[in-house]
């Protein structure tokens, strides 16, 4: 049988046809040969086969093919570096081209090319290009210097290209100027001492002449340059601000927030209060104008106005009802828009917002109506003068008895009453009769707070209580007022609970109480920290941090940039670098530590709880047992290693009385010495269930104390006396009786002066 006949074809493939195109004797053949490469590569294919082919259509008059020819170079110049060397001599001869177009373009592909072979080629039509007679050649060059201090940052001052950039900043041409100041703020941010390009009075008075006649790109680039400049004196502010004002007039968005940016920096240093008010008021119809804008730039522009109000609320003072939603708003958009309203609210405008706050809590959309009514309490924590109107709107709200709104204004409300205590009580039997209709935790804690601080104007308090204790184990509720009430809570929380910081919180409320119930009265009822209505406002060294950087992403996130950006450059060459470079070690916050690291690459995770992650060093150790510290490798169980309890516990010659033994099931009963009563002699130990945790220990007992202080009582410096301890008792849920001490007197009531 003849098999090689079915491994043979007459097919070439689609890369050979388009080779023989390439090579092609017609121009026209060629060109569309190159147009399919280019259309080939831009789907994805490999066409890097190809390379030879492509570079023998270099040296042509089309410009049109030229350029396509350039931009397959810049795609496959590092996957061929070699081949690249080959393209050097037509790129020098473009450079010297009579057409300013292609030697824009010989200089702007050698800087994309990133090949560090063709570097040393690329120095003197970089030069030659710098001093070139038309603009657009300079323009482009003052780019290439910065993209070759990217790769060679040595190289590029030893050549003093940073010199002649610095030069075009002098440039006639306010096209050159941008661009050098450009190219100038990237050096700048790449450099580590960060003092190559300092803005002086000279240099301010060049970048203000070209300001005017720039693109609108020009204008955002030399307005952030001009961002940096610290004004020395009060006059050169204002002189500065008059300058840049003409530009707030622009249609576009990114050149208005580049003015507002300078003028918020430099109204810091202006003395005259009327000339700052008079900033103000100009600022104010460029920022209402951005908000006719598209959805996404008024997204944008609401997040660096709500930075701009922070700082200088008077800016938009009477212009509140631009920020009034439509009912075609995204979301987003309503959102803040929102907060916005809350920040120009004052007593003007209260009753026009709240009239419009109202409507938007009976629309559709849940979560804008929920911010809706917390918006209305806002107002009413912010305007005190306006407080009465807020409730009887939130109270008209629940009213309709619609359950999202009944339970954020049960929780808005909570809020007022901290803000203004003792003033509007007359609603709570209202909020009361709205019980049934909480299933949300928010705001079923907060109608709890609500009885706990007004008990005693409450009638039915212990009931309402006891209604929330009904689904204790669901939620997680704070007791309140009675102690039979206290102790079922506690008992409930500690033997019933599998929530462990229910659990923990528990354990410290009891042995608070039981230790002095006056220092529980003084952490429980003491009091509250003090409500704001501005309560998304950033610190001022975050606002001054991010003022500096409205137009850009940090004033979009409310966030500086290093959070996001992590210190790094992120361009597409540093992203693929990092993603391939396996010895890439750059700290990462997240990462795990380096013995968990090398468990994971050995596949070493059986059993996380024998690898000891924190080895004490030697002397640490041997300080330890030479003081009666179990060590991690002398601990019986791993509980007690894990929770510092050992199971023997090794000491000194000088210190035999605090020898102690117990099981390593036991280690953990030594939490329970933490509700020790240290005026009362202990009652009997609580029965351990299946999980080590102490139950039914009655409210008020004390566990048993060993013969000095535990490892826990030395931890919090607790000095607990000597006690006797009985049997354990089989009764897990029954209130204790008050135990006797020595001189047959019953204990002092642990909630005595409590109430």
């Amino acid at each position: 049988m003849n098999r090689p006949k079915f491994f043979t074809t007459n097919k070439k493939g689609e890369n050979y046809e388009l080779k023989a195109e390439l090579n092609s004797e017609y121009r026209h053949v060629r060109k569309d040969a190159v147009k399919k490469v280019i259309a080939n590569m831009t789907v994805g294919k490999d066409v890097s086969g190809l390379f030879p082919d492509v570079l023998k259509n270099m040296q042509t008059e089309d410009l049109e093919l030229k350029k396509l020819v350039y931009l397959y170079l810049m795609n496959y110049a590092k996957s061929q570096p070699e081949l690249v060397i080959l393209a050097v001599n037509t790129f020098v001869k473009d450079s010297d081209d009579p057409n300013p177009l292609i030697r824009a373009l010989a200089i702007r592909t050698m800087g994309c090319l990133r090949v560090d072979k063709i570097i040393d080629y690329l120095t003197e039509p970089l030069r030659k290009c710098l001093k070139d007679e038309n603009p657009y050649v300079r323009k482009t060059a003052a780019i290439c210097v910065a993209k070759l201090y990217e790769l060679t940052p040595e190289l590029t001052v030893e050549q003093d290209f940073v010199n002649e950039v610095k030069e075009l900043v002098s440039d006639i041409n306010p096209m050159v100027v941008a661009n050098a100041v450009i190219a100038l703020q990237d050096i700048h941010e790449l450099s580590a001492t960060k003092d190559v390009f300092i803005i002086n009075q000279s240099v301010l008075n060049k970048l203000l002449n070209a300001l005017n006649e720039c693109t609108e790109w020009g204008q955002v680039a030399i307005l952030t340059a001009m961002a940096d400049y610290k004004a020395t004196s009060s006059k050169e502010a204002e002189g500065l601000c008059e300058r840049v004002l003409p530009r707030l007039q622009h249609a576009n968005g990114a050149v208005v927030l580049a003015v507002v940016k300078v003028l918020m920096i430099n109204m810091q240093h202006v003395a005259d209060k009327n000339t700052t008010k008079v900033l103000c008021r100009k600022m104010a119809p460029p920022l209402v104008t951005l908000l006719s804008s598209p959805p996404e730039v008024q997204y944008i522009a609401l997040r660096n106005i709500n930075l701009v109000l922070q700082r200088r609320p008077e800016v938009l003072s009477n212009e509140i009802r631009v920020f009034f939603t439509k009912y075609n708003d995204p979301p987003y958009v309503k959102m803040e828009k929102l907060e916005i309203m809350i920040r120009l609210c004052n007593d003007r405008n209260v009753d026009q917002l709240l009239s419009e706050l109202k409507e938007y809590a009976n629309e559709v959309d849940v979560d804008f109506v929920r911010k809706s009514v917390n918006a209305i309490g806002r107002c009413a924590i912010k305007i005190e003068e306006a407080a009465e109107r807020c409730i009887n709107v939130l109270l008209d709200l629940i009213n309709t008895g619609v359950s999202y709104v009944v339970q954020e204004a049960i929780v808005v409300i909570k809020d007022i009453f901290r803000k203004y205590p003792h003033t509007y009580e007359g609603i709570i039997p209202t909020l009361c009769e709205n019980l049934e209709a909480l299933d949300e935790p928010q705001a079923r804690a907060s109608l709890i707070w609500i009885i706990g601080e007004y008990a005693e104007r409450i009638d039915n308090a212990d009931d309402l209580i006891n209604t929330f204790l009904e689904n204790f184990m669901d939620e997680n509720i704070q007791p309140n007022e009675n102690q039979d009430l206290v102790q079922r809570v506690l008992q409930t929380a500690t033997t019933e609970c599998d929530n462990a910081d229910i659990r923990d919180r528990a354990y410290v409320y009891w042995r608070l109480l039981s230790t002095d119930p006056q220092a529980a009265k003084a952490v429980v009822l003491s009091d509250k920290p003090p409500v704001h209505g501005e309560s998304n406002s950033l610190s001022a060294g975050l606002l001054d941090s991010l003022l500096s950087q409205v137009g850009t992403l940090a004033s979009v996130y409310h966030k500086p940039p290093e959070t996001f950006i992590a210190g790094r450059k992120y361009g597409a060459d540093n992203v693929q670098a990092t993603v391939h470079d396996p010895t890439n070690d750059e700290y990462d916050a997240t990462a795990p530590p380096a013995k968990i690291q090398e468990a994971l690459r050995n596949n070493d995770i059986d059993n996380l709880l024998d690898l000891d992650w924190d080895e004490p060093s030697a002397a640490a150790a041997a300080l330890n047992a030479g003081q009666g510290v179990p060590s991690t490798s002398d601990a019986a169980g791993s509980l007690g290693d894990l929770m510092s309890l050992d199971a023997t516990v090794p000491t000194s010659p000088a210190s035999p009385a605090s020898t102690s033994t117990m099981s390593p099931s036991q280690s953990l009963g030594d939490i329970m010495q933490l509700y020790n009563n240290g005026s009362a002699s202990s009652t009997p130990p609580p029965a351990m269930n299946h999980n080590n945790m102490a139950v039914g220990m009655p409210f008020g007992s004390a566990a048993p104390a060993a013969a000095s202080s535990s490892s826990m009582n030395d931890l919090f410096d607790f000095n607990m006396p000597t006690t006797t301890t009985t049997p354990p008792p089989q009764q897990h849920h029954q209130p204790s009786q008050p135990q006797k001490q020595g001189n047959g007197t019953p204990n002092d009531d642990p909630f005595a002066g409590l109430f």
